[in-house]
């Protein structure tokens, strides 16, 4: 895969460029009233991505994958279609979070899969709309295309099983990227029980962020996990959040700053908590 083009793109460069045909923009906000949030308000052209329906395959049993669940392969693919995405496409995906939500879910799942012009919009719509960029709730016409072409995740996933195994050893790093409050146990507001993986460290996902909402400078993200990362590699280094959607955001945080892909769990919090795994607190 071509790794050259920055994860990242700036508000700036994005109002430069944001009219070239073959520029698809997507609004890939995730929480409540999100689809009627776009419905009212969205950067002008942008298309929506659901993550619930669209960037996951939401099962009945929370116990098997999680919250979000990646969907299949096949599934993918017909989306991307259906959104008019090619393998020629090249694409901007925000969210209402800065960017620091379901928008690196999308990158992750569009570079997995060997996308390669794929880039998140630094600050979100928020930095966006600073710089004047034009906002409107007009609909916009997709032209759907045949399914993508894709036949597998490239981009290395870790099981339940496999955490298990290696939490503990110190050959390996589990990242769990949500707020200290949750990772501590204090309380646990999404799923059934508080507290984190024996063994992980906590690094919240809002640490890769600056006072405004944007990316820390690669650098800086550098600098920052290298002190966390000596003793691992990247091969030897698994992600997680809740759900597998902001521990996306600290995976296109360790790229930007140079370092190879980590394990994505995507299971995460959410599926290890309801499969009487043992549970740490402090």
């Amino acid at each position: 895969m071509n790794e050259s083009l920055s994860p990242i793109i700036e508000a700036q460069q994005l109002k430069e460029m944001h009219k070239k045909k073959s520029l698809v923009l997507v609004d890939a906000s995730n929480g409540t009233n999100t689809r009627q949030n776009y419905e009212l308000k969205h950067l002008e052209g942008a298309i929506f991505a659901d993550c619930n329906t669209q960037l996951a395959t939401i099962g009945a049993d929370v116990s098997n994958g999680g919250r979000h669940p990646l969907p299949s392969i096949d599934d993918f693919s017909k989306t991307l279609g259906n959104l008019g995405i090619t393998p020629q496409t090249w694409i901007v995906v925000y969210d209402d979070k800065n960017g620091a939500n379901a928008a690196a879910r999308f990158w992750w799942m569009l570079k997995a899969i060997g996308h390669e012009k794929v880039q998140v919009l630094n600050g979100g719509i928020q930095a966006a709309e600073k710089i004047g960029f034009p906002v409107n709730s007009d609909p916009v016409a997709i032209i759907k295309k045949d399914k993508y072409p894709c036949t597998t995740w490239q981009y290395p996933l870790a099981s339940i099983d496999e955490v298990e195994t290696v939490a503990k050893l110190p050959s390996h790093t589990i990242i769990d990227v949500r707020e200290t409050f949750r990772y501590n146990g204090e309380s646990e507001p999404i799923d059934v029980v508080a507290g984190h993986i024996p063994g992980a460290i906590n690094i919240p996902f809002t640490q890769n962020l600056d006072e405004n909402g944007l990316f820390l400078a690669p650098e800086i993200l550098k600098e920052k996990y290298e002190a966390i990362l000596e003793k691992s590699s990247s091969e030897n280094t698994i992600v997680h959040c809740g759900s597998g959607i902001t521990a996306c955001h600290t995976v296109l945080s360790l790229h930007l700053a140079g370092f190879a892909i980590p394990k994505l769990y995507v299971g995460s919090w959410s599926e290890w908590s309801r499969n009487d795994k043992p549970i740490a607190k402090l």
